[in-house]
């Protein structure tokens, strides 16, 4: 059997084996596209502590628009050491730009157990349990530096955020 392929009216024809191979790297292409990283903003937003780069986020309904998101924004210095139980003090400054593209850790929190369902159903209703499940992969990376600001702005780049 023999597979046929046109490209601009040239007439070719591919062996199973040749075939196979080409499907092979169109796989490889793809399987490289869908595991590409993050889409960086292209401004870049100058803050009082130092320069911040975001990314584009592509919301999945056709009635939204595009948001640009900054993660894991430092609000304040951790609150360790002498800084612990005292209001916060401003953050580090940094020097160059600092991609804020990962959410900051959270703060210590405990949580119900519910790697049991079933036990863990007859102490919460159903609706908690599944907002837990859905939670808890979030809360993996816990600290007591977690003084961090998610932002979102609409419409990837239209609006400015101002920093006072």
């Amino acid at each position: 059997m023999r597979f046929t392929r046109c490209f601009s009216k040239a007439l070719t024809t591919v062996t199973p084996g040749e075939a196979a191979v080409l499907l092979l790297i169109a796989l490889a292409f793809l399987a490289r596209v869908t595991q590409a990283g993050p889409r960086y903003s292209s401004r870049i937003v100058e803050t009082k502590t130092g320069a911040i780069r975001g990314i584009i986020l592509e919301l999945n309904s056709r009635h939204l628009e595009t948001v640009e998101a900054f993660r894991g924004v430092p609000y304040a210095a951790p609150p360790v050491g002498d800084l612990r139980y005292r209001p916060p003090a401003p953050p580090v400054v940094w020097s160059g730009t600092r991609l804020a593209d990962t959410f900051g850790a959270v703060c210590p929190q405990r949580y119900p157990d519910i790697s049991n369902r079933s036990a863990a159903l007859l102490i919460m209703p159903r609706g908690r349990y599944h907002h837990l499940k859905r939670l808890i992969p979030l809360l993996a990376n816990q600290s007591e530096d977690c003084l961090f600001l998610n932002l979102y702005v609409p419409g990837s780049g239209k609006y400015r955020l101002v920093s006072e």
